[in-house]
């Protein structure tokens, strides 16, 4: 199994990548510096365009869009800017599309292809405390971008599924996570070896629970 993983530097990502490629499974992973198999800025249309360049004709099995940003953590309202608003778009909302589209090809070279889209149970509507405006708005749209992409999909047996990956010790997570990157990734990886087309467009938990929208 041939696997695409965006955001493979450090955290959730890097720990998806390690277990795939214990596993056995070819694996590349992505980052916006030199610290991955191949560079890219998800939000950069011609860095997808050399990602895709990168990997013509070779099959991927499943395509994992975990990059994101959290640039509005403990934000006050008065203190947003257009930029990190942008920002938080850019990456989050159209650098999952953009992956999607670039590697297309790629899965459409399989039987069973799937994409997982890693957004946050913070997009959830039914869960709205207040604050973090740019980063739910942005994985709300993420949620938005997969169930759509389902429906669009699921003709040619294409699986999408979204996934929440719990509250992570990361650092974007914070030292107060409720659970280790490794039980995410474990979670997560059982939630994609289930994915299907009778499930696509499924927005899950980590240990998978439905995630309310």
């Amino acid at each position: 199994m041939h696997v695409v993983v965006t955001g493979s530097s450090r955290g959730i990502g890097r720990e998806i990548v390690s277990r795939l490629r214990g596993a056995g499974h070819a694996v590349t992973g992505t980052a916006r510096d030199h610290s991955a198999d191949a560079r890219l800025e998800v939000s950069d249309p011609g860095q997808q365009a050399r990602l895709a360049a990168q990997l013509k004709g070779q099959p991927v099995d499943l395509l994992v869009c975990n990059a994101g940003v959290f640039l509005d953590k403990n934000m006050a309202l008065e203190d947003y800017s257009a930029e990190i608003w942008a920002s938080s778009l850019a990456t989050n909302v159209t650098g999952v599309f953009l992956t999607v589209q670039a590697l297309l090809p790629n899965l459409r070279l399989v039987t069973e292809p799937k994409i997982a889209i890693i957004s946050s149970q913070m997009a959830s509507h039914a869960l709205a405390p207040g604050g973090a405006y740019a980063y739910r708005a942005s994985k709300a749209a993420a949620v938005s971008i997969g169930r759509n992409l389902a429906v669009d999909l699921q003709p040619e047996g294409i699986a999408v599924g979204i996934y929440h990956p719990g509250w992570v010790r990361t650092d974007m997570g914070g030292d107060q996570g409720e659970i280790s990157v490794q039980d995410s990734a474990e979670g997560l990886l059982n939630e994609f070896e289930v994915l299907n087309v009778a499930t696509s467009g499924c927005f899950h938990t980590w240990d998978g629970r439905i995630q309310a929208f």
